[in-house]
């Protein structure tokens, strides 16, 4: 058991139906130590094993609500009858079951269907833990713990692999198989070659990321195939198929493979209109820079030119006021 948190009093304050079945133990020890239980069933929801080390926080606190010195405890489950009886009437007054029976199989069942959005075995191991307290099922060793998270995450993948390609009819498997033989210019597959794009600059970019679009569109794939998949496992099959190369993926089995393939034509498809649009606006904005940097060196020329015609007519001006004060015929003066 760790330390007493603040957040964690609550799992450790007694009420008073508690004390009233605390009181029904005759010695100190044994008041002591059924409390001791009662709290680690609560919190962390597990058995205290035979030797554990409480903090001493945790003593303070509970012996404080059982009038109660931290030595009392002391002498606790000599008899190891005494702790199977303490855990025998917990079970029975507070419902608490052990993770055996039926009570282990619904939690088998909902444990392979949270699988499917969890994101690691840490994380479902935290709500199947969650979901143990919830239930008041004592938890079972740590190690069944991850055994049970890593075979429902392995379940959960598999099912939906299956789940994609049971959408694919023949046609559709056959066309995403050939991505993995065909190839785009007698060097590389078609595979490989769908992935090889980036945002680009020119027209001859968009030329070739159109190309790729136009493949994918023409392959007509509907993203229902999708449906019901997390979003968190679609990118997994899309890092996996990005990270592969064809010769890998022909080796993987029949649905897995085709679940990568489906993720990446649709993924790739939507990336790649992204990139189309991106691109289309990096050449507008080029040529909108070049025009404006044409028009402000026109306008500069048309300045300097605009000045030198009113200096001229400036000096023009002033030569025909001279001449007018001076007298000078105008054909003289100019």
């Amino acid at each position: 058991m760790k330390a007493v948190q603040p957040q964690s009093l609550r799992h450790y304050t007694l009420a008073d139906d508690d004390l009233e079945f605390i009181r029904a133990r005759r010695r100190p020890h044994n008041r002591f130590g059924f409390t001791l239980q009662l709290c680690a069933l609560r919190y962390p929801g597990r058995l205290l094993t035979p030797g554990e080390v409480i903090p001493m926080e945790v003593t303070r606190f509970l012996a404080a609500q059982l009038g109660l010195k931290p030595d009392d405890l002391a002498g606790y489950a000599s008899r190891e009858e005494t702790r199977h009886e303490h855990l025998a009437a917990l079970r029975d007054l507070y419902g608490y079951k052990m993770f055996t029976g039926r009570g282990s199989r619904d939690l088998k069942v909902w444990l392979e269907r949270t699988a499917e959005t969890a994101r690691s075995n840490e994380d479902l191991a935290r709500r199947f833990v969650e979901q143990c307290r919830a239930t008041q099922t004592i938890l079972p060793g740590i190690t069944v713990i991850e055994r049970l998270c890593a075979d429902a995450l392995v379940a959960a993948e598999r099912r939906i692999d299956a789940r994609i390609a049971e959408r694919l009819d023949d046609k559709m498997r056959s066309r995403l198989d050939a991505l993995l033989t065909e190839t785009a210019d007698g060097s590389v597959t078609h595979f490989v070659w769908l992935r090889q794009f980036e945002v680009g600059q020119n027209s001859a970019d968009m030329n070739r990321l159109l190309d790729r679009l136009e493949f994918l569109r023409a392959m007509a794939l509907d993203r229902t195939v999708l449906s019901a998949v997390p979003p968190h496992r679609i990118a997994r099959l899309r890092r996996q198929g990005e990270r592969y190369f064809a010769g890998d993926l022909r080796d993987i089995s029949g649905d897995r493979r085709l679940a990568v393939l489906a993720v990446c034509v649709l993924e790739w498809r939507s990336a790649i209109a992204d990139a189309v649009a991106e691109t289309h606006d990096r050449i507008v904005g080029k040529t909108w820079r070049e025009a404006k940097r044409a028009c402000g060196a026109r306008a500069d020329d048309a300045r300097a030119a605009l000045k030198d015609t009113l200096q001229g007519f400036s000096n023009l001006g002033s030569a025909l006021l001279e001449a007018h004060e001076d007298q000078v015929p105008l054909g003289d003066a100019v």
